[in-house]
């Protein structure tokens, strides 16, 4: 039995926005039924504003999955397409007040399926879907899904990347295939194990150095495997100040990357710290 919280449960049993807006404005439609999960969904959007008027979904997939899906629709209600384009899997599962790790692959289908919507809207046609070869021919799942997923989520193991995408988790005959690609990803390197249980105080020669050490260690091979970079300009006390190079700069997702650098950098060093682009 999984343990949902109670939004979860009230988002399920009780899901907003069901159904499929008349003449949309976009379209996002992800899965596949034979696989297990689909979610198409569908927008209303201001021509002048860009402003996100209503938002409906139809979900194929278990409790998560509505869940998620209905989450999606509020979050999204009321903000533009470039607000929206920032919402990321994380966000809607704590919207939900969390998902179990097995389920996270359903904020992640709710994500990918904004995604297309917001391609549609834009006049871009090519799906998430077609991008790459598949690994896992049991849930169609391209290399390009779970390089991405992997990278957004800091994920370094093949049992979080079947949690998040589902791949891996049928046959198995895939999953040598996923550990190469997650070692490619990380570069080889693992990344850096803090223990935390007994936390110290760093000074600050210790706090710089180890941040150095995660931006080079971590992050940068990270973002250089998909042709961008980064460069560490300065440090201001907890202020750790950054510009990124390369396909970086003018990459959609760059706050979303933003954010999960400075997510990482508050596990390892300290959660005081912010990262911000110069």
């Amino acid at each position: 039995m999984w343990d949902y919280t109670e939004k979860v449960k009230d988002h399920f049993l009780h899901p907003r926005n069901v159904g499929e807006i008349e003449n949309p404005d976009a379209v996002g439609i992800i899965g596949n039924i034979v696989c297990g999960d689909a979610l198409k969904l569908t927008l209303k959007i201001d021509a002048k504003t860009h402003q996100i008027i209503d938002a409906k979904f139809q979900t194929f997939g278990c409790a998560s999955a509505i869940a998620s899906s209905s989450a999606l629709t509020e979050l999204l209600k009321g903000k533009t397409i470039e607000e929206a384009q920032k919402i990321s899997n994380q966000d809607i599962a704590e919207f939900l007040g969390g998902l179990p790790e097995e389920k996270m692959h359903c904020s992640v289908m709710g994500k990918e399926a904004l995604e297309e919507a917001i391609k549609n809207y834009k006049g871009e046609t090519q799906p998430i879907e077609s991008q790459g070869r598949i690994v896992c021919k049991c849930f169609n799942v391209s290399e390009e899904k779970i390089r991405k997923v992997a990278q957004e989520n800091h994920l370094t193991t093949v049992e979080e990347i079947t949690n998040f995408t589902k791949a891996g988790g049928a046959c198995g005959s895939c999953i040598g295939e996923i550990e190469a690609i997650l070692k490619e990803v990380w570069s080889v390197q693992e990344p850096v194990k803090v223990d935390t249980s007994s936390p110290k105080k760093l000074t600050n020669l210790q706090k710089n150095a180890l941040i150095q050490d995660i931006l080079e260690r971590e992050i940068r091979p990270r973002l250089q495997s998909d042709g961008g970079d980064i460069e560490l300009i300065d440090i201001d006390g907890n202020k750790v100040i950054v510009s990124f190079r390369a396909m970086c700069v003018s990459c959609p997702m760059g706050e979303i990357t933003l954010k999960s650098i400075e997510d990482r950098l508050r596990e390892v060093v300290g959660k005081e710290i912010s990262v911000i682009r110069e």
